[in-house]
């Protein structure tokens, strides 16, 4: 549930007043892999329009204008900022959209009022029409976020129709804001998913820990359950903790390892986000099962390498090196999560014995040997994924070295991932738990810090 500034006036837009700014031609979005899309939403009222990453984004969504019950809309509040936006999108190639409604402290009455009423309908139709055409952007987002099932529903779809015939007869953008799940969700009816051109689902505010991958995937699949394509499902991340509404960037000021954690305790409160590895986990199943990812909000993030933007682009683009076969011939440890080291439970050489992460000691439990074959190896056994197989939480064990794909990795160094040959996943802490005696096992590559590795 997104909040809209307070200080959004309540002014009402003149169709077709004008503005003073300079038009740019027209451009089709950047382009990600297979149509992929990155979106950001961006207030008036936080962020600076020269600091959106443009470049890594293929939309951006600018919030919020209120909508008035007459069909009128309000003021577009800091209409510079908007105009400043649309020159700069555009000159990279990124479209953008304005998006009507938020959360406006859950007050949706302006919108059930015209949408249930067939002359103020049209009359906001033609009033987005034209505040689309006054300030040259390319779509609009409606975020008129809880129509209940029954009447308000069928207001919605009769809204969502007349819009869809508004933009796409004149090349433009149609997309909705959306709950997670719940019964407020079926108000969404089926006939809307033909009338946009993809929903983005604000799975935030929601599961526990907050926004966490399991839940964020449930949510979407509900949607892709109730009939949208996967192609116009959009995963929702949030830059910002709960409970305590804390930007992204401000924990990672606080701590620059709070980048590659989920929850951290501050000022006694446990406060849970999506981290750089869950967000590029989330961009690869996306990539996988959807049509983009949506984060909200484009002024919480960090910049550098701990901006979540630019993880979600690299994850996208294939922003890192393949993996390849580690140099022969190392010898020691093997690094990971906390500083701990990869290592065979109390010693032993039976086969079956579990690879952990342990502190790291010095003892021949964790000294391992890069094999030419691509190998790991330790008491000269290897290092083995159980019964060569290729599910995530598959465990790691030790076993006689018999050169299958079970026992081969590869290295990426840019992103320090080890990836199991036959499976394609990653060497893998579970539970990203930092706990001596914590399993490890393969799962799909995010490049979490449970899943970084040192080799000797």
């Amino acid at each position: 549930m997104r909040r809209s500034a307070l200080a959004i006036a309540a002014v009402t837009v003149a169709a077709g007043a004008a503005v003073a700014f300079a038009v740019q031609p027209s451009a089709s979005a950047a382009t990600l892999p297979n149509g992929f899309r990155s979106i950001g939403y961006m207030p008036s009222w936080a962020g600076s329009a020269t600091a959106i990453q443009y470049s890594k984004l293929t939309h951006v969504n600018y919030a919020f204008v209120l909508p008035n019950g007459n069909g009128s809309l309000g003021a577009v509040d800091n209409p510079s900022k908007l105009q400043q936006i649309v020159s700069l999108g555009h000159a990279a190639n990124t479209k953008v959209s304005l998006s009507i409604g938020g959360w406006n402290d859950g007050n949706d009455s302006a919108f059930e009022t015209l949408a249930g009423n067939a002359t103020a309908r049209t009359a906001f139709v033609n009033n987005v029409v034209n505040l689309v055409n006054q300030y040259n952007l390319d779509g609009v987002d409606i975020d008129w976020e809880y129509p209940d099932p029954g009447t308000s529903g069928n207001n919605y779809t009769a809204l969502m129709s007349q819009l869809s015939t508004a933009m796409h007869s004149r090349g433009k953008l149609l997309t909705a804001a959306v709950v997670s799940e719940g019964g407020t969700a079926n108000g969404v009816q089926p006939a809307v998913f033909g009338y946009v051109d993809w929903l983005n689902i604000m799975t935030y505010d929601g599961g526990s820990p907050h926004a966490n991958y399991d839940w964020s995937v449930a949510a979407v699949n509900f949607w892709k359950g109730r009939g949208l394509p996967a192609s116009k499902a959009v995963i929702g991340v949030p830059i910002y903790s709960r409970p305590s509404y804390l930007t992204y960037a401000d924990l990672v000021s606080r701590d620059p390892a709070n980048a590659n954690r989920d929850c951290v305790t501050i000022n006694g409160s446990n406060e849970c986000y999506n981290g750089l590895g869950t967000v590029r986990r989330k961009t690869q199943w996306a990539m996988a099962n959807g049509g983009g990812i949506m984060f909200w909000e484009l002024s919480q993030d960090a910049t550098g390498a701990n901006s979540l933007i630019s993880a979600a682009y690299e994850t996208a683009t294939g922003g890192t090196p393949p993996p390849t076969t580690p140099p022969a011939g190392r010898t020691g440890r093997i690094t990971g999560l906390a500083g701990k080291c990869a290592d065979v439970a109390a010693a032993s050489t039976a086969n079956g014995a579990a690879i952990q992460l342990y502190t790291c000691n010095g003892t021949t439990a964790q000294n391992w040997t890069v094999a030419s074959d691509g190998s790991l190896r330790a008491l000269g056994k290897c290092m083995d994924v159980t019964s060569a197989g290729t599910a995530n939480g598959t465990k790691i064990q030790l076993w006689d070295c018999n050169g299958t794909g079970a026992q081969k990795w590869q290295y990426n160094s840019g992103n320090s991932t080890l990836v199991n040959t036959a499976s394609g996943r990653c060497l893998d802490v579970s539970d990203n738990s930092s706990a001596d005696g914590a399993r490890l096992q393969i799962w799909d590559c995010f490049a979490g810090a449970n899943q970084r590795w040192t080799l000797p």
